[in-house]
């Protein structure tokens, strides 16, 4: 194809030589075209170079194709590889990705809603765990929508992640097949679902283990490094140590380890920490963080295709779909001092 025009459809349908129509359902409705005659559309679309424009797609029909995603922080290492799952099937689908960027900031979510007033956007996927400031108790003027990451905390939208529960269920048994009795949980929290979850996944632990709960060993948290810092400072002002740090997800048991180190300790000779999420400098820590690990890109894909179900006027299959985590066991959990 020449640099100059842009590859067409038609050039895709004659390359591999089949209809228009063939090529459209390719690519919009791929489950519905045989493995075969898709290999073709794509082998055909990746010589011409053809590309669809779900936003002009949008314009012509006159109803949008694009799907508005809002999250607090695009830096969050989880927040890619969940989009990714997203992204894909949702151009699996024929439909587009828009990025709402709230930076924490409530005012902004509510902005982003402005997509769905001009018909620029047709179904939201929310990271934020909270509706967007203004829809708190009006679900039903929200477009079909879904929840991925964190649980929807005041409002009734479909969510798609996670098992909190069972994930810090395997961190806390872990620890205490390795000998450990005083375990802290840092990161407890009131307004934000899926910790809440994580703690009650380490209360069940404690007490299947006939471990009795001591809640001055649950610290408040709110998922940063500094939070898992300032926590592990206060259990030394308390002089009321613990053996291991369960700590709701990796930023926060990073800043338990950038503690211990700073003071002279080792991981995992003189305290045990684990984290939740699996995020990539997980492995590179030392020593390497033992957590649980999210399927992130599946989280995506199931939340997408759960709302697309929904864009079609199908009702929401589930109210929750829960994927299974994994315990990624690496080098910062051993026995406690008084076991080696």
């Amino acid at each position: 194809m020449s640099n100059s025009t842009p590859a067409t459809i038609e050039d895709v349908a004659r390359i591999a030589e089949v209809s228009i129509a063939t090529v459209s359902r390719a690519i919009h409705m791929p489950e519905k075209v045989a493995k075969s005659t898709r290999l073709k559309v794509n082998q055909a679309i990746a010589i011409t170079g053809y590309t669809t424009n779900a936003m002009a797609r949008s314009l012509r029909l006159g109803r949008s194709n694009m799907i508005l995603v809002v999250a607090p922080d695009i830096g969050d290492p989880n927040f890619f590889s969940i989009l990714a799952g997203l992204e894909n099937e949702a151009r699996a689908h024929g439909y587009g990705v828009l990025i709402g960027h709230t930076q924490n900031d409530a005012q902004r979510g509510l902005e982003y809603l402005k997509f769905f007033n001009s018909y620029q956007a047709a179904g939201l996927i929310l990271f934020t765990g909270i509706l967007p400031f203004g829809h708190q108790a009006a679900t039903d003027s929200l477009p079909p929508s879904v929840g991925v990451f964190e649980p929807v905390f005041n409002g009734g939208i479909p969510y798609v992640g996670v098992d909190d529960v069972e994930g810090a269920r395997k961190a806390v048994d872990l620890l205490i097949s390795e000998g450990h009795r005083r375990i802290a949980f840092i990161g407890d929290s009131n307004t934000r679902l899926a910790y809440r979850r994580r703690r009650s996944g380490y209360e069940a632990g404690l007490a299947a283990a006939g471990i009795p709960l001591n809640r001055q060993l649950i610290l408040d948290g709110d998922g940063t490094v500094e939070s898992g810092r300032l926590a592990l400072e206060q259990f030394f002002m308390r002089d009321d140590l613990p053996t291991a740090f369960m700590c709701v997800n990796d930023q926060t048991a990073l800043g338990v380890s950038i503690g211990l180190k700073a003071r002279g300790y080792d991981i995992p000779d003189h305290f045990s920490v684990t984290g939740f999420d699996d995020v990539p400098q997980a492995s590179f820590m030392t020593p390497s963080l033992t957590t649980v690990r999210q399927p992130r890109t599946a989280i995506g894909k199931h939340a997408m295709a759960l709302l697309l179900d929904m864009l079609s006027d199908r009702a929401a299959s589930e109210t929750e779909i829960l994927l299974r985590p994994d315990l990624v066991v690496r080098n910062s959990v051993g026995p406690p001092p008084a076991r080696r």
